[in-house]
């Protein structure tokens, strides 16, 4: 008995100095350098989002987020590595969705979508419909009645199968009872691109398409609560009767054995950034759409994303 009562001692010793260890840990972080690991390449969203968070980091606590890439399998090849990372806090790792959750579905990439440990999400590219600016599509009125009365002939762009865009087609042909034709691009250049060449009527692109491009394209409807602030006259698919919101989503993920003082202190480092003003602007500029998904409520955010993608994706017959 006494053996007994002397592990049980020296368990909650070993727990103790954990978590006080764990404390002091997160009261002195950061105190070196950051590694922002980016699972693409150089020029991207995801890139130029971890480029405008940098210098807020610097000037918070004197320290860099170097940022490095590690590209490769649309994402696949980081977020298989992340949890082979030290978790002392010193790397974290962009993360996206739907990849996150599509690409294990769809077969064995190296890990799961359990397998990440997001700590907050930050902001989405939302969804939108864009037309050549001397489109005869006027509105998405126009597009719809066309595409009722010409079943599969309006041809769309997008960024690739299984990517946010991909969904949100699929999605909307279903709300508007109509059959259009997705074509997979790789990446949103190449739609964009096949867009401005007339290769395509439309596109399944994002908000930064239209901020990009400006006055090259229209937008017909942004997937979004409310209009978006840089783009006030285009009206959001809710308005239109379309209960459709959603995009590509961005946030930040940790190795998994990263301790919870330090997943909480980043999650509060992320959203002092997402809440500076001056950052706030940069974002709306580029076409983005602010979020705050703190750590605690990750794990709800997720359950609803997931429930949605695996939807569509099996509707679309990407998964079983």
């Amino acid at each position: 008995m006494k053996t007994r009562h002397r592990l049980i001692a020296a368990g909650i010793a070993l727990a103790f100095t954990a978590g006080a260890a764990g404390s002091v840990q997160a009261q002195d972080f950061p105190n070196k350098s950051v590694d922002y690991v980016i699972p693409f390449g150089p020029g991207g969203e995801s890139d130029i989002s971890a480029r405008l968070q940098q210098p807020h980091f610097k000037e918070m606590y004197g320290e860099d987020l170097v940022i490095s890439y590690k590209p490769g399998g649309g994402g696949a090849v980081g977020w298989s590595q992340l949890n082979s990372s030290d978790g002392d806090g010193y790397t974290i790792m962009g993360i996206n969705l739907p990849h996150i959750v599509i690409q294990p579905a769809t077969k064995d990439v190296g890990y799961t979508t359990d397998d990440v440990t997001g700590i907050y999400w930050f902001h989405y590219t939302p969804d939108a419909i864009v037309v050549p600016a001397d489109s005869d599509f006027q509105s998405l009125q126009d597009l719809i009645d066309y595409a009722k009365e010409n079943p599969g002939k309006v041809t769309m762009s997008g960024s690739g199968k299984g990517t946010a865009n991909h969904l949100a087609s699929i999605r909307f042909d279903e709300m508007a009872d109509i059959n259009t034709t997705y074509v997979p691009f790789k990446g949103t250049g190449a739609a964009v691109t096949a867009l401005l060449g007339n290769q395509v009527m439309a596109e399944w692109g994002y908000t930064t398409v239209g901020a990009q491009q400006g006055d090259k394209v229209r937008m017909l409807a942004v997937a979004m609560e409310e209009r978006h602030p840089s783009f006030p006259d285009v009206p959001t698919f809710k308005e239109l009767g379309f209960d459709l919101v959603g995009g590509a989503y961005r946030g930040v993920a940790v190795p998994k054995d990263t301790p919870e003082e330090l997943r909480q202190k980043w999650s509060d480092i992320i959203g002092s950034i997402n809440s500076d003003e001056k950052f706030k602007q940069q974002m709306l500029d580029g076409g983005f759409a602010l979020i705050d998904v703190p750590y605690d409520e990750v794990p709800a955010f997720m359950e609803k994303r997931k429930a949605e993608y695996l939807k569509a994706a099996k509707s679309a017959g990407i998964v079983d």
